[in-house]
């Protein structure tokens, strides 16, 4: 898996509005503050392009495009007033990184990947039986899982502790999917039908 200069610094741009918000809260001294483990409310805490590129060490132009993919997909949203900037539109623990890298790139592996790559050809003559297209959609299943299962809270813990928590994912066998990958046939448009049960 690589990913992009796109998905890498717009999870970034995200995860600074993550931790402003977790930092007001923690050092509110109101306690009814926004609690950052368990609040369902809409974040309040909000941060302007200039402090996310300031923060994040690139350009504003830049920050500003990140910011505005991550808001058409209902990440973040603007806020006026002279205050105004941009925040959260849900708490951290609700935002997971697969919806956020969905709203910056693209998939590993997607239906299509057989017409990008037919050589000379007008279909790929491996079209009706490939072990290759297999294993890219048995990956994508399976980071697909993971980064499902992964929030913006995890990712704004120290790192000791998200490793702790990948760990502890990985070492309990009934977070990972069941994958089924039925037997992939030449069929119209390439829509070849892939199933992912969960048995959480």
């Amino acid at each position: 898996m690589k990913l992009t200069a796109q998905e890498e610094y717009g999870l970034r741009c995200i995860l600074c509005l993550a931790r402003a918000e977790s930092n007001e809260a923690e050092s509110s001294p109101d306690s009814t503050a926004p609690s950052f483990e368990s609040d369902d409310s809409t974040p309040t805490t909000s941060l302007t392009i200039n402090d996310i590129a300031e923060i994040e060490g690139i350009s504003t132009q830049y920050a500003g495009k990140l910011i505005r993919l991550l808001g058409k997909s209902g990440l973040v949203q603007s806020v006026r007033g002279c205050k105004g900037g941009y925040r959260l539109s849900r708490p951290p623990q609700k935002i997971n990184v697969s919806e956020v890298l969905a709203a910056l790139g693209t998939k590993i592996y997607d239906k299509k990947v057989c017409e990008r790559f037919s050589g000379d050809r007008n279909n790929c003559v491996h079209t009706s039986d490939c072990s290759v297209r297999t294993l890219w959609s048995g990956i994508q299943m399976i980071v697909d899982h993971l980064l499902t299962q992964t929030t913006l809270a995890e990712l704004i813990l120290p790192e000791k502790d998200m490793s702790r928590w990948l760990e502890t994912y990985l070492q309990k066998a009934e977070h990972l999917p069941n994958i089924q990958l039925e037997n992939f046939t030449t069929q119209p448009r390439f829509e070849n039908s892939l199933s992912l049960n969960n048995q959480e």
